[in-house]
């Protein structure tokens, strides 16, 4: 494993938690309308994001390629360079698939040893 991260490799936070969906607008609807939370990043055919009260991101989203849901919430880790992220996290021996472009982020899903999902994520400058 490496023991200097490369720039743009390092995990700085969580950017966003949620769940993934086979039906984004069934579960922004509960969200925003059961719930009372407020869309912030707008509302997509895949999906939303409600910025909480504390500057937490949660979001909900139907994935393009190779959608699921009822398996938990998934947290998507803040890097500052998504390919270098992801490139060097293959390198230390994570299972990652391709990163992709999304209207807001860029982002890579994979999976821990127990077979649990996560994300890389690398927001897009306002």
């Amino acid at each position: 494993m490496a023991t200097t991260a490369p720039a743009g490799t390092m995990i700085t936070g969580v950017d966003i938690f949620g769940p993934a969906t086979t039906d984004a607008k069934r579960l922004v609807a509960f969200y925003r309308d059961v719930l009372g939370m407020k869309t912030t990043s707008g509302e997509e055919a895949d999906g939303a994001e409600f910025e909480l009260s504390d500057g937490t991101t949660f979001g909900v989203w139907q994935p393009r390629e190779n959608p699921w849901a009822g398996k938990g919430y998934t947290a998507l880790f803040a890097v500052g360079d998504i390919n270098a992220a992801v490139e060097q996290f293959r390198a230390n021996g994570a299972t990652l698939g391709d990163p992709f472009e999304t209207p807001v982020c860029f982002m890579a899903f994979g999976t821990d040893p127990d077979g649990n999902d996560f994300g890389i994520h690398q927001r897009k400058k306002s």
